[in-house]
């Protein structure tokens, strides 16, 4: 059985004990609300993260797409333009044909005039009324405009195809045209992307920072919150020890008095006893004494 003084330093330990309990538990509440709160931060951070990621990775794929498109489309309107090349270059052939047979021939400008002429003096025959030397004087000149025109068949022939060739250029120009256009919308629409791309993952680059920042905040309020359930751990082990041997003690004190109030009962029983064995009267005290003693 431990001393009174043993017995003080327990129930002084105990109130001690208590007070300390009770502090550690609410700076444990308290640091616990910090790390789910700095936890909180991380994983919000760390899904923007993962939105930006996804968000970069679409923008690449957008990107890439619309640079393919560039690189197919300048494809096919370096076709249109190679066709024109070759177009002018046959132009530039005939073209000399041209002026050689104009030398030739002292032709100015294009001989399909010479067809006009030649058509507007038929009309004027058959629809003008005239005298015979009139009619025998255009009749001459359209005999004339013919051998002309007979004789520079060809370069007429080349005029036309200098002309189809040319109406052939201005479409395949056009052509051109709407695909240099098309080449400078897909040109925009990867820069776009890629602007896009870039900003998002230099915001990456500084959500990380922030990232690690919210780990480390975290990782330092769960060390903290191990540190101080530690301590509320031991301490409440330290209770458990106090309190084990009050409850002993108590258990103790609480024999020695039943011991003591047996003894007690015996010796008064003894007493009663002796009484009687000599006859002598019993008080209400003494028969309580003996219905106390059988049981």
């Amino acid at each position: 059985m431990i001393s009174e003084k043993e017995k003080k330093e327990l129930f002084s330990e105990r109130n001690k004990l208590n007070n300390e309990i009770n502090t550690l538990r609410k700076d444990l509440n308290k640091i616990n609300d910090q790390k789910e709160s700095t936890f909180e931060k991380k994983e919000k951070i760390t899904k923007s993260i993962s939105s930006l990621i996804n968000q970069v990775k679409t923008s690449k794929n957008q990107r890439n797409k619309f640079t393919k498109k560039v690189r197919e489309v300048k494809g096919s309107r370096s076709q249109y333009n190679e066709k024109i090349k070759k177009k002018i270059e046959e132009i530039k052939k005939l073209s000399k044909k041209k002026r050689e047979i104009q030398v030739k021939h002292d032709i100015k400008g294009d001989p399909s005039f010479i067809k006009k002429d030649i058509d507007k003096l038929d009309m004027k025959i058959e629809t003008e009324a005239m005298s015979y030397d009139n009619e025998k004087k255009i009749m001459k000149q359209i005999k004339d405009l013919k051998k002309k025109f007979n004789e520079v068949k060809d370069i007429s022939d080349v005029f036309e195809k200098i002309h189809i060739l040319e109406k052939e250029i201005d479409a395949l120009k056009k052509e051109s045209n709407e695909k240099h256009k098309e080449v400078q919308k897909n040109a925009q629409e990867s820069q776009t992307k890629h602007e896009e791309l870039i900003e998002a993952s230099k915001e990456i680059d500084d959500l990380k920072g922030v990232e690690e920042g919210a780990y480390k905040s975290f990782f330092d309020t769960k060390k903290q919150f191990t540190e101080i359930n530690n301590k509320l751990q031991e301490k409440l082990r330290r209770m458990g020890k106090v309190n084990e041997k009050l409850k002993e003690h108590g258990q103790e004190v609480k024999h020695q008095k039943e011991e003591n109030s047996k003894k007690t009962l015996r010796e008064k029983a003894a007493l009663v006893q002796e009484k009687i064995s000599k006859k002598q009267k019993l008080t209400t005290e003494d028969i309580l004494v003996m219905q106390g003693f059988d049981k």
